[in-house]
């Protein structure tokens, strides 16, 4: 088991698969992919789970959080949220968050994030923003 960075590109077909099935592959890839920092959890080589980070000033917004179906329960996007906090407080960020589906808030709440109340639907989906201070 390991977590390294990746390419965004490297994201894409889990993003496509977790994420979005029903929507065209292209739906997935974020205009800002390039300015961004992908991570991946890979298990025997293979890559299992993906996270993309956006750094802003003293801000971090994580998108695209997602474990294959298979691997899910196990911990795994766990491990990578706490990699990326701490990569976080490596670059000096006072702020990290995210648009959380609003079903997925306890997972997380249990790392100290707290809802916003700033609720949006985008694509037929219910978010959240969910943030943590430093």
């Amino acid at each position: 088991m390991a977590i390294k960075e990746i390419k965004p590109s490297d994201t894409w077909q889990i993003r496509h698969e977790v994420m979005w099935p029903d929507q065209p592959f292209e739906y997935v890839q974020l205009a800002e992919d390039d300015s961004g920092l992908h991570f991946g959890f890979f298990i025997h080589e293979k890559l299992v789970s993906i996270v993309s980070c956006f750094i802003s000033d003293d801000e971090m917004q994580f998108r695209k959080l997602a474990t294959l179906e298979e691997y899910q329960g196990k911990g795994i996007a766990s491990e990578l949220l706490n990699f990326i906090f701490e990569l976080a407080k490596e670059k000096g960020v006072k702020k990290i968050w995210c648009n959380a589906r609003s079903n997925k808030t306890s997972f997380y709440r249990k790392f100290k994030m707290t809802d916003t109340q700033q609720i949006f639907v985008k694509s037929g989906q219910e978010y959240t923003i969910m943030e943590i201070l430093f």
